[in-house]
């Protein structure tokens, strides 16, 4: 891409403070440059027999290009509900459209020394064939919980989406 920017840092997006309510709006750029805490969704696809989406974003992505991720998902637009971005940002990332509405799972504030975004965590079911974004995703599979957790310690993963995965487990075993 050169010296452009990706094409999503000037996306709008809802700045908000410690209870997650909106305080304003800035760009994505500007969100990460400035570290201003707004949304993310995170989508877990899973088929019927329970395997999940497992993808590399592609190295033109703004944060963690070239990592893998067990996830769909990303930033809330302005004045977007969680719920539907992450019907939309499913849907997008996977290639498909007609998805049932992704269930909310919980909520989650990310917050490192680089970034800060308040999360939510769903789950949907995608049994048919996808055909997944080329500017979003370099490659794809669907894996098991344990052909995932097998490449841990191979791949270089996303760390808010290890750090996801970490809280759905646990959120899991609370659940059922």
């Amino acid at each position: 891409m050169g010296e452009q920017e990706p094409r999503s840092a000037g996306e709008l997006l809802d700045i908000v403070d410690g209870q997650d309510r909106v305080v304003g709006q800035a760009t994505r750029a500007e969100a990460y440059a400035r570290r201003l805490t707004h949304r993310c969704v995170f989508v877990l696809a899973r088929t019927g027999d329970g395997r999940l989406f497992v993808h590399r974003r592609t190295a033109q992505k703004l944060v963690f290009p070239s990592c893998y991720d067990m996830f769909v998902g990303g930033v809330v637009g302005a004045g977007e509900t969680y719920h539907d971005a992450a019907l939309r940002e499913a849907e997008e990332e996977l290639g498909v459209s007609g998805l049932p509405a992704p269930q909310p799972l919980f909520t989650f504030l990310y917050e490192t020394p680089e970034h800060s975004w308040f999360s939510a965590l769903y789950e949907v079911r995608c049994d048919g064939p996808v055909d997944p974004q080329v500017e979003e995703v370099a490659w794809h599979a669907f894996l098991t919980e344990d052909e995932i957790a097998a490449r841990f310690g191979e791949w270089d993963w996303v760390p808010d989406g290890l750090q996801a995965w970490h809280r759905y487990q646990a959120w899991r075993s609370q659940h059922g």
